[in-house]
């Protein structure tokens, strides 16, 4: 007989048991502590509403919360009209306060038989869950229950960019701060072609969907029609979607996606900040209606300081400054991509890290009125609904049967 004692198989078995038991349930102290309990509960027992949280939230439910719809009901006053900030390409926006006091607003996604606002509302939580920089706006968490699909970010006090240029507002916007404005938009478009983990093109870089906190700082928004760009392909064949008058024209005409369509809208943008006019106003002589167009006409006659808004001739921004600006604007119009520079190229110029700034060509511009009408057939592709974008096209977007190329003379 063996001078030690054996322990037996059923002493074994229950020290093993235990021994896995205490694993498992420091395992689970352990995400009690790093995830929020809603968030944690949510993947259990589903959410409050009783529907499981869906499967394109756990793999980033580490920054991530999962609301239930009364709470964002009460945050809102029930969504009422009085809260309402504005209305998106796929629902309306209510600013809200949660029971913390934080504010926030919550966008609430129409779902039609389209399935747009779904297609929306998958494509933003993944892309903004995977994403963060400074001039991107934050995403705090969403709600999923039944019909109802809604979207909750941090409030920008300040609101919309348009609202602000073009609203009815006694706001002024002086040199300094429009220039932080574009900078801060270039740095985070910069991010969002060169520097994030993914590649990504916005598709719809707009007034709109730039908004602003309380220091006017600026924060892209609205990814729903975003897309993730393979690092080895120059351009993607996509359907078009987005904004006309901010598109890039080898997309609207070919469908040839790349992130030098972001920075064709963001020139754009630039020129619409400066001057504080909308990109196409038909209530203007016919020479005047589509800014790009006309900034170059007076690119050409020596007269681009005159596009400036005049509220900043008499508050005494430097003429040579604001020249520089535009020039920038107009190299990221150029008609052929690879003209036009990359975001980190434009951040340098704009911080003067540039010595010398190219002279622009002559672009060519996308207009739907005037000109040579050419028959187009646009590249449709159907795109799968898993993809970080929807398949159709936006809702800000009325696409006509025919489209013009005009180049300035």
């Amino acid at each position: 007989m063996s001078s030690g004692k054996q322990m037996n198989p059923s002493s074994a078995f229950f020290l093993c048991s235990v021994l896995v038991l205490a694993i498992i349930i420091l395992l689970l102290a352990v995400l009690w502590k790093r995830i929020k309990p809603l968030t944690f509960m949510s993947m259990w027992t589903g959410s409050p509403g009783g529907s499981r949280l869906p499967d394109y939230f756990r793999n980033n439910f580490r920054a991530f919360c999962h609301f239930d719809c009364n709470t964002l009901k009460k945050a809102t006053g029930n969504f009422q009209q009085k809260n309402q900030l504005g209305t998106g390409g796929f629902g309306p926006v209510f600013q809200g306060r949660l029971d913390d006091g934080r504010r926030i607003a919550v966008k609430q996604l129409c779902l039609g038989k389209s399935h747009q606002g779904e297609c929306e509302f998958l494509a933003e939580v993944r892309m903004l869950t995977s994403i963060q920089h400074k001039n991107l706006v934050r995403l705090i968490g969403c709600c999923s229950e039944g019909c109802q699909r809604l979207l909750v970010y941090e409030f920008m006090k300040n609101g919309s960019l348009d609202n602000i240029l073009y609203g009815d507002n006694d706001i002024y916007l002086n040199w300094k701060t429009r220039f932080q404005i574009i900078l801060g938009i270039a740095r985070g478009l910069q991010y969002l072609h060169e520097d994030s983990n993914v590649r990504i093109v916005h598709r719809d870089i707009k007034a709109s969907n730039i908004l602003l906190d309380d220091r006017f700082q600026p924060k892209i928004s609205d990814f729903g029609l975003a897309r993730l760009f393979p690092e080895d392909e120059t351009y993607l064949s996509a359907q078009f979607a987005g904004t006309l008058g901010y598109t890039a024209p080898e997309y609207a005409i070919k469908g040839e996606l790349s992130e030098k369509a972001d920075i064709y809208s963001f020139g754009v943008l630039t020129l619409e900040i400066i001057s504080c006019r909308k990109n196409t106003d038909l209530t203007l002589p016919p020479n005047m209606q589509y800014l790009p167009d006309y900034a170059w006409k007076l690119y050409e006659s020596s007269m681009l300081f005159s596009l400036a808004d005049p509220r900043l001739k008499t508050d005494g921004a430097e003429e040579a400054d604001i020249l520089q600006v535009f020039q920038i604007a107009l190299l990221c119009l150029q008609s052929y991509p690879n003209l036009r520079p990359s975001m980190s190229q434009v951040v340098a110029m704009l911080t003067c890290k540039t010595k010398q700034i190219a002279s622009p060509i002559k672009p060519a511009f996308l207009d739907r009125r005037r000109c040579i009408n050419l028959d187009i057939s646009l590249p449709f592709s159907r795109e799968s609904a898993c993809d970080f974008s929807p398949s159709t096209i936006s809702d800000t977007l009325s696409l006509p049967p025919r489209l013009s190329i005009i180049s300035s003379s």
